[in-house]
C-alpha cells in the first residue's frame, strides 16, 4: 500500500490564501496520470499549519472522491497536542484514506518515552494505518530507531516517513523493524540511496514538480538498477537542491505557478519566493524538464 514515489502535495492557494479547488483538481489528475503512487494532503508541503479542520476535510474528501482508490490517499492529521492528534486521527480515518500521517510533535520536544506514548496513543484511535513522520529539522526531536521499533509492535503502524538524510538511517530503521515495518525516505536528496538500502519509496517534495520523472527513478531504484537510477535522478538533483533554498513549500510553489499549475498563493507567515533564489530554481527546473 505505502511504496513508490507518494507527493507531498501542495495546497493551492488563490492569491488572497483561498483554496483553488479547480487547480486541486488538476493536481490530483496530473498524479494519477504520471504514475504517481500516492498523495499526501495536509502534509508539511501542504502548509498543514495553517489549514482549518474544515478545508483539510475538504481536500482530503475531495481527493478521495476523484482518486476513487486509482491512487493511495494520505492525510496528515498530526499536531504538537496529543489530545488534539488523537481526536484528529479518529475522525479522519472515517474517510476512505489508505492511510494517516502523524509527525512528531513540534515545539514541545517530548523525550523517547513521550513520543512512544503520543503515537501509541493515536494509533489506537485511528481505524486505519499509521505513518509515522519524523523531521527533526522541523519539529526539534528525533524519534530514533528504537523507539519507531516499539512502535512497529503495535498494531495500525503501516510505515514511518524518514527525513533524517542518507541511507544509514534506514538500515537502522530496518535492522531494528525487520520487514514488517514500511521505510519510507522524506529527504529528496538521498531517497535513491534510501531506496537502494531498503526504503519502499519516498514521500516527495520534488514529484510535486516533476511526478514523471520521480516515479520512474524510484522505480528503478526500487528494482535495484543503481545505474538506471542514477541516471533517472541526476536532472533532478539539483531540483532536490534548490526547492530548498528557502523554507518548504515557498520555492516548490512558486516553481508550480511558473509551471502554470497553480496560482502564486501561499498563506502567511509564508511568503512568496525572494527574487534572490529564482533563477536558480528557473534553472533547476529547466534541467529537470519541469516547465510547461
Amino acid at each position: 500500500m505505502f511504496s513508490g514515489s507518494l507527493v507531498a502535495m501542495v495546497t493551492p492557494m488563490r492569491e488572497d490564501g483561498s483554496i483553488d479547488r479547480n487547480a486541486w483538481t488538476s493536481l490530483i489528475d496530473w498524479h494519477i496520470q504520471s504514475g504517481t503512487s500516492g498523495l499526501v494532503v495536509g502534509g508539511t508541503t501542504g502548509e498543514s499549519a495553517t489549514l482549518t479542520d474544515p478545508e483539510l476535510w475538504q481536500l482530503t474528501e475531495h481527493a478521495c472522491e476523484q482518486a476513487r482508490h486509482r491512487i493511495a490517499i494520505v492525510v496528515g492529521v498530526g499536531s504538537s497536542s496529543t489530545a488534539a492528534t488523537v481526536e484528529r486521527a479518529r475522525r479522519f480515518s472515517g474517510l476512505p484514506v489508505e492511510g494517516i500521517l502523524v509527525v512528531t510533535p513540534a515545539y514541545n520536544r517530548p523525550t523517547q518515552e513521550g513520543l512512544y506514548r503520543h503515537f501509541a496513543a493515536a494509533a489506537q484511535a485511528s481505524s486505519k494505518p499509521l505513518i509515522l513522520y519524523n523531521v527533526p529539522s522541523r519539529t526539534a526531536v528525533d524519534m530514533l530507531p528504537a523507539t519507531v521499533a516499539r512502535l512497529s509492535q503495535l498494531g495500525r503502524i503501516g510505515a514511518v516517513k524518514e527525513a533524517v538524510p542518507g541511507p544509514e538511517r534506514v538500515r537502522e530503521l530496518l535492522a531494528a523493524c525487520g520487514p514488517q515495518l514500511v521505510v519510507l525516505s522524506g529527504d529528496d536528496a538521498t531517497a535513491r540511496e534510501a531506496i537502494l538500502a531498503g526504503a519502499r519509496g519516498v514521500i516527495s517534495v520534488t514529484a510535486n514538480v516533476a511526478p514523471g520523472a520521480m516515479a520512474a527513478m524510484v522505480a528503478a531504484a526500487m528494482r535495484g538498477d543503481r545505474e538506471s537510477a542514477a541516471r533517472l535522478d541526476a536532472p533532478l538533483a539539483a531540483l532536490h537542491r534548490d526547492l530548498f533554498l528557502e523554507p518548504n513549500p515557498i520555492p516548490v510553489k512558486w516553481a508550480l505557478a511558473q509551471a502554470g499549475r497553480i496560482e502564486p498563493g501561499i498563506r502567511l507567515p509564508l511568503t512568496e519566493l525572494s527574487a534572490a533564489c529564482r533563477p536558480a530554481l528557473l534553472a533547476a527546473l529547466r534541467e529537470a524538464a519541469a516547465l510547461q
